[in-house]
């Protein structure tokens, strides 16, 4: 079956996930085979995947030990839940995530997704007060434009509200504060920082005997890969001790080596309560995401006159063949040094992108580090003139996905806060990959730039 009747089928039959109707009308790509930092369509054309799928295929596409590693486990035992036993697979995923996860982070509680990790983070959080004899603490706190997921709790932590909407009422008593944006490096004083004196006054104003959790991303996604400032996390640790509060730090796509690191510990320096993870843990080889939480916090919940049991599980939470998918992804992005690759490229592709931020006109900021980045778009960044919204739209609707397959290289549109072009390659690519990478990006800033005049904007 060709591309074209496959594109039929699909729009009759497949429903897309956040895909615009005329998007779902073009000829979009259909792949049908991966190979290394690379995808292959039905037409036979190669594109490079810059954007490692949805920021998961850490270790590339194509790997035959992950494959046969998936092989063996549905030959051997293709399913056993982990309500009141387990199986080995879910029991050594278990037990390698926490030799690399910081402090006592020890117990892994599996589910399939992101989203179900965040789910499960806000229910362990509100169990372990109800637990500890603080039934009031159910309250959250969460960072402008930080995306958590789209299932409905993990939505109202969620701050993006164009995909928030369309949903409430959604879970009451979910409190947001400033991101980071705008502050890099040493800014001072990080307890004189507007960003940290707003998260102790929304916790006053509040009543912090209220507040359950503060969920934030060690670089955050949602307003184009935010890195906090000298000083912060250590802060908003200090003020989560200080009132009681659990730190949820969600790493679903910054742990597994997105930032040269197993987490995200690496980058901030600081031990959180409790991790959430998904897409890197199998380099989306399968489907398996998990909380992370201290080993005190479990013990005190299933110690507790009022637990004795997390009531949360999913049939599908630790499956033996993601889990054991999860052993042969890791184990070999450990034992292959992967994350060296990281530490070495990361600065080289910020330098480069920041030399074409220098070149081009409609580059306004280059935030991130390792291998994730953003690349924030405006009209001109001479007269300082930002897109209009017809720009944007223009942008993001037409002049990037036609950038992506005249390049044949993939990346991501944004529109949360800004029009940025999101950059995620696979953690395995080498030089080479890079270099076409960044002349990829080079030839879309080029396509932008045709498209907008600096002086004349569009209504």
């Amino acid at each position: 079956m060709n591309g074209d009747e496959l594109r039929a089928r699909a729009r009759r039959h497949l429903g897309p996930h956040f895909t615009r109707k005329e998007s779902w009308d073009s000829e979009f790509p259909v792949f049908v085979r991966g190979d290394g930092c690379y995808l292959v369509d039905t037409e036979g054309d190669r594109y490079l995947d810059g954007l490692a799928g949805l920021f998961c295929v850490n270790m590339g596409h194509g790997r035959a030990d992950v494959a046969q590693a998936a092989s063996d486990q549905i030959g051997t035992l293709a399913y056993a839940s982990n309500w009141g036993m387990a199986h080995p697979p879910a029991i050594e995923a278990a037990s390698l995530i926490a030799e690399l996860a910081p402090g006592d982070l020890n117990t892994t509680f599996f589910v399939n997704s992101g989203s179900e990790a965040a789910e499960t983070a806000i229910k362990f959080s509100r169990q372990y007060h109800l637990s500890q004899g603080q039934p009031e603490r159910t309250k959250i706190i969460s960072r402008e434009f930080a995306y958590h997921g789209t299932t409905m709790g993990a939505l109202s932590v969620t701050q993006l509200p164009t995909i928030k909407a369309p949903f409430g009422p959604l879970l009451p008593g979910v409190r947001c504060v400033p991101n980071t944006l705008g502050y890099v490096g040493d800014c001072g004083p990080a307890s004189e920082l507007p960003c940290i004196e707003a998260i102790e006054q929304v916790i006053l104003e509040e009543g912090p005997e209220t507040i359950a959790a503060l969920f934030a991303e060690p670089v955050q996604n949602g307003r184009g890969a935010l890195v906090a400032p000298d000083g912060y996390w250590q802060e908003v640790r200090s003020i989560c001790d200080r009132y009681g509060i659990l730190l949820v730090s969600d790493e679903v796509i910054c742990s597994f080596g997105r930032l040269g690191h197993f987490f995200g510990h690496g980058v901030t320096g600081v031990v959180p309560d409790i991790i959430t993870f998904a897409k890197g843990s199998t380099s989306g080889y399968a489907p398996l995401g998990g909380m992370i939480a201290r080993e005190s916090l479990v013990h005190d919940l299933y110690g507790s006159s009022k637990g004795g049991v997390f009531t949360h599980g999913a049939t599908w939470g630790g499956h033996p063949v993601s889990t054991a998918v999860a052993v042969a992804n890791i184990t070999a992005m450990r034992d292959e040094k992967v994350l060296d690759n990281v530490v070495e490229r990361g600065p080289k592709i910020k330098a480069a992108l920041d030399s074409l931020r220098d070149a081009h006109r409609c580059v306004k900021d280059v935030r991130g580090t390792g291998f994730f980045y953003a690349i924030e778009l405006m009209a001109d960044n001479n007269s300082g003139r930002d897109l209009t919204e017809a720009e944007a739209r223009v942008v993001l609707r037409e002049v990037l996905p036609e950038s992506f397959k005249r390049t044949k290289v993939i990346l991501r549109g944004d529109d949360r806060g800004a029009t940025m072009l999101m950059v995620s390659p696979p953690l395995v690519a080498d030089d080479e990959v890079l270099g076409e990478l960044l002349h990829g990006i080079d030839a879309m800033l080029t396509d932008v730039e045709k498209a907008i005049e600096p002086n004349s904007p569009l209504q």
